[in-house]
């Protein structure tokens, strides 16, 4: 009975000695792999979630008369965000389409006075022919009665009257070459008034411009497809032009900023295989590629950056900034600003 019983003993331990070598076997293996893993990559922790934050601003001045969106909503392009209170720049823009009317109207009326003072110019040279035509005929008439006093054929009186009826020709034949100056100066005037009225039409058309462009800020858009931010305006509040009224996170467009150490940078190329971790989202790896390395350190893009020539001297290791793309498509549930674990494949 007793032999019996150290059998079965003895068994039991040969069991629980051959669990433990196989938990220990394993755990060897689990660390082999992954320091073999880990002799190929470069890993840090100092990582987060980018994406383009875009500050919607206001670009005209006025009281807000409705707000088009809530906290944290899925916009499109395009999509309004906001409407002002419009009275001011609609009456603006009414203004300046009375301006252009005008312009146009005076314009008009100035095109009427240049044709009419064209026609007056066409008038004035029918009055020289015909003043031309009565002139010759006067100084035919005085030659004649001249060669006739010769012959004592007329008297004197009627030399006289007939040189009288020549002065009035000639009289009107000047005064009709002077209308026709005064005529064609006039056009000349008017042509000149045109340009000054052409340049005012212009002047009344980019003010007509603006006040569109004024009144169509009246309404702000979504610049592009994303989500909102935190919703701080309300109906009737005032805002300037320029103030900020609302973030908008574009979703389509992310990537990681890991910051490694300078002495892990060596052997980085643009290209490589990256394996990135979410710690808000456990058990799933995103891929990813090294997109750019930066050109200097963040200390130097800092708003004081060290100078290591006052003062006592400390080395610290610096962070290089590195830009990592997915290759994943779905990253929806990857928000900005997340902290990640990022190791980076030099096979």
């Amino acid at each position: 009975m007793k032999t019996t019983t150290t059998s079965n003993v003895s068994s039991a331990n040969r069991a629980y000695l051959l669990i433990a070598i196989a938990i220990i076997a394993t755990a060897l293996i689990y660390f082999g792999i992954h320091i073999a893993a880990n002799l190929d990559s470069i890993q840090t922790n100092d990582a987060q979630v980018d994406a383009y934050i875009n500050p919607v601003s206001a670009r005209a001045g006025g009281f807000i008369k409705k707000v088009c969106f809530e906290e944290h909503q899925r916009v499109k392009s395009g999509d309004t965000l906001v409407i002002m209170e419009d009275q001011e720049y609609q009456q603006k823009l009414n203004e300046a389409n009375a301006f252009m009317d005008d312009a146009k109207a005076q314009l008009d009326v100035l095109d009427a006075g240049i044709h009419a003072a064209e026609s007056g110019t066409l008038v004035n040279r029918d009055q020289i022919q015909a003043a031309r035509a009565r002139l010759v005929q006067q100084q035919s008439e005085i030659e004649r009665y001249r060669n006739l006093i010769k012959e004592e054929a007329v008297t004197g009186a009627d030399l006289e009257s007939v040189q009288a009826r020549y002065d009035v020709a000639l009289s009107d034949f000047h005064a009709a070459q002077s209308g026709l100056k005064t005529g064609l100066a006039k056009v000349e005037e008017l042509r000149s008034r045109k340009a000054l009225l052409n340049a005012d039409l212009k002047k009344k058309e980019a003010q007509l411009t603006l006040a569109k462009i004024n009144l169509a800020y009246t309404i702000i858009k979504a610049p592009y497809a994303g989500r909102m931010g935190r919703k701080t305006i309300l109906e009737g509040q005032q805002i300037q032009p320029g103030q900020p009224l609302v973030s908008i996170v574009n979703e389509h467009k992310k990537w990681i900023t890991a910051n490694f150490k300078e002495t892990q940078i060596e052997g980085m190329r643009i290209g490589q295989t990256v394996d990135i971790e979410i710690d808000a989202i456990s058990k799933k790896t995103y891929k990813g590629r090294i997109q750019a390395i930066s050109a200097s350190t963040g200390a130097k893009f800092s708003l004081l950056p060290p100078d290591n020539s006052t003062g006592n001297f400390v080395k610290i290791v610096q962070r290089i900034p590195v830009r990592i793309s997915f290759d994943d498509q779905n990253i929806e549930e990857v928000k900005s600003g997340m902290n990640a674990t990022v190791s980076v494949y030099y096979n």
